[in-house]
């Protein structure tokens, strides 16, 4: 149950965000950015490195929200998605994703753990100073995206097909859209 009175109908962080409108516009913006906008990491290899970290913070909507849509931005494919969460270093993934992620858990344990030769491994295996620092803004951000939506114990679903059919969603549409249409239908049904 819920710490403050929130939208059952809205679970995770669409809650919170109905909840408080004015701070889920920038926090949207910014998960935008990260995960949707151009980018020389795919869509998929961007919400990989979300869903990891979020799997580390044990925040279920999280991890498995976007787990469903990096599934959806890689054709489907949740073996895949599930073999991150376990260990990312036997996945089918590239090198350069796999030395990312080093940093991303490094990031969601204490960004002081990130060394200049997590680094120079990243830089070794193509990885671009953008992609580094994108890396490790995704983690932080996820850390506290994570902790937003289990410092207020929001409704977070167990059936994985609430989470396929909202991944694919926004694998189609995007953050902003998608939370946009939530937030409004829940402030114009308060407002009533």
């Amino acid at each position: 149950m819920p710490h403050i009175p929130l939208d059952p109908d809205l679970p995770g962080i669409r809650g919170p965000m109905a909840f408080r409108p004015e701070t889920a516009r920038p926090l949207n913006a910014l998960v935008e950015v990260l995960l949707q906008d151009p980018n020389t990491l795919t869509r998929g290899e961007r919400e990989l490195i979300a869903t990891y970290v979020s799997s580390r913070n044990c925040t279920q909507f999280c991890h498995n929200i976007h787990g469903a849509v990096a599934a959806a931005h890689l054709g489907g494919n949740e073996d895949l998605v599930r073999q991150v969460k376990v260990d990312f270093m036997q996945a089918e993934i590239s090198p350069k994703l796999k030395a990312l992620l080093n940093i991303a858990g490094k990031v969601q344990q204490n960004g002081k753990l990130v060394t200049p030769s997590d680094i120079d491994a990243a830089r070794r295996e193509g990885a671009t100073d953008m992609e580094i620092h994108d890396t490790v803004l995704i983690a932080a951000a996820f850390c506290m995206y994570n902790r937003y939506v289990d410092g207020l114990a929001t409704n977070q679903p167990a059936d994985p097909a609430f989470y396929r059919e909202r991944g694919k969603r926004v694998a189609r549409e995007g953050y902003v859209s998608v939370s946009k249409e939530y937030v409004s239908r829940h402030s114009n049904a308060a407002a009533r």
